[in-house]
């Protein structure tokens, strides 16, 4: 169906949901405990992601070498990683009952429809469950050879899961794989509703971003021990390997998300009109950096003449379409979603930039990366490596905010508002203050014991673990 097709058959959705009988409250409920819940899990399910690629490069490094530093590492995020997956394991439960109690008309409707990539993501759990508990407790009964290897399930099916997951987010963007008859839905094909044009640019960019979370806020952590003069080798190596991988990450990632910004321009021009301020149908269109939606244009911003038309269409001539092609009932929170890019997009430039100083500095010939840090001149950088661990989290939250707020009023884009979705029963605040107090304690809970196994005896010793005794952790 043609987009503006859709958008129009939409309409007559949107006005039969608004005589619905759910309150404005409870809906507003619904959304917020959804958003939140989405907003916890997804840090720790990108650490999940990204820790466990991390490790077995620290665990390779110390088998390569010999190193104890480096072993040592391992370990330690060995640990961690076991945490975090039990943490995410409870949000991620937390999310699959929230998707059938909040969103029943969601779930009843379109269940058998994305039924499948929830399915391939269980399997994948229980696969990465049982390699990183053979992970965890066969230290001492493989070679470190067979050991480094038991860990490489845990990342493939780590990265799987996400995949699998965001695969079910893409389908709400670009639903495929059905046929509406009589309001009913027939003719499912579950792989058609998986694999949908959404699936590529979305799944690939938020694979990326999550290794870029996990390693600048681990290198974050080390760059502030360092700030503190803790430059010994197991300081530098806890900085550098996930910095580096960072740094190398980041430039994909601005490849793809301009992907994906073309992608919208052809399939969801809306949520690009709501991303870019863009009101009315033009050429020449400026790109607006910042203001605030008023008055059917974006003000105060700072516009940079044929810079979304040169953008998409690498031509000043390029046609962008605005918002005056959209219903105004399907409008999106244009401040808000065009904040929340500008907010992401300017992250991303900033660690671009940390990548190409770290860079410049191998270039210049330095004499390797670890006598970087022992130079005076590296505390501006790592005091900047610092926040870059926290910032990049910020641009994680800032694109989850874009792609669901920007395809507001819709939860099916298209077919099914929000409003029709969700639960109708009341009572659904009470559901948030729970889940906030849930959530409250998990936090407590998760940073009390990552705080232990950073600041007391690096791991708990056993005698298999001789290497952990000889190395002193200052």
């Amino acid at each position: 169906m043609p987009v503006l097709d859709r958008l129009a058959s939409g309409a007559q959705s949107l006005a039969a949901a608004a005589a619905g009988g759910v309150s404005e409250g409870d809906l507003a409920a619904a959304r917020a405990q959804m958003g939140f819940s989405l907003a916890w899990h997804i840090v720790v399910a990108c650490l999940g992601v990204g820790l466990p690629a991390l490790t077995l490069i620290a665990e390779w490094y110390g088998i390569r070498t010999g190193d104890p530093a480096h072993r040592l590492l391992a370990r330690r995020w060995a640990r961690g990683m076991g945490v975090l997956f039990a943490v995410g394991a409870v949000s991620g439960t937390i999310l699959s009952f929230e998707m059938g109690l909040l969103w029943p008309g969601l779930m009843g409707t379109y269940g058998q429809v994305i039924g499948l990539p929830f399915a391939l993501e269980g399997i994948a759990f229980f696969i990465e469950a049982i390699f990183l508990g053979i992970y965890l407790y066969a230290w001492d009964r493989m070679t470190p050879k067979r050991h480094l290897l038991t860990g490489l399930p845990i990342v493939v099916a780590g990265v799987a899961s996400a995949f699998f997951v965001v695969c079910a987010n893409a389908w709400m963007n670009q639903p495929r794989g059905f046929t509406l008859r009589d309001g009913r839905v027939v003719d499912v094909d579950p792989w058609a509703a998986m694999l949908n044009p959404a699936s590529p640019p979305q799944t690939v960019h938020m694979i990326l971003a999550a290794f870029m979370v996990a390693s600048f806020l681990t290198a974050a952590v080390y760059a502030v021990a360092m700030l503190r003069g803790r430059r010994d080798t197991y300081h530098k190596a806890g900085f550098f390997i996930p910095f580096t991988v960072g740094a190398v990450v980041t430039p994909f990632q601005i490849v793809v998300g301009d992907w994906a910004a073309r992608f919208l321009a052809e399939y969801q021009p809306a949520k690009l009109a709501a991303m870019e301020g863009v009101f009315t149908t033009g050429s020449h269109v400026p790109l607006t950096l910042g203001g605030i939606a008023r008055d059917d244009a974006l003000r105060y911003g700072l516009e940079i003449p044929n810079g979304l038309s040169l953008l998409i269409g690498y031509d000043p001539g390029t046609v962008v379409q605005g918002l005056d092609k959209v219903p105004r009932s399907q409008w999106p929170a244009v401040t808000a979603v065009h904040w929340a890019f500008d907010v992401m997009v300017a992250i991303g430039l900033f660690l671009l930039l940390m990548a190409a100083w770290l860079l410049l500095w191998w270039w210049r010939g330095r004499r390797g990366n670890r006598e970087l840090l022992d130079q005076r001149g590296s505390r501006p950088f790592l005091w900047l490596a610092a926040i870059a661990g926290p910032a990049s989290v910020i641009a994680l939250e800032s694109g989850w905010c874009v792609t669901e707020l920007g395809r507001q009023p819709w939860i099916v884009w298209g077919i099914m508002s929000v409003r029709e979705a969700v639960n109708p029963a009341p009572g659904l605040m009470t559901g948030l203050w729970l889940v906030l107090i849930v959530y409250a304690a998990m936090t407590v809970a998760t940073v009390y014991v990552l705080r232990r196994l950073a600041t007391h005896a690096a791991v708990p010793l056993a005698p298999q673990e001789e290497d952990v005794e000889r190395y002193p952790v200052v």
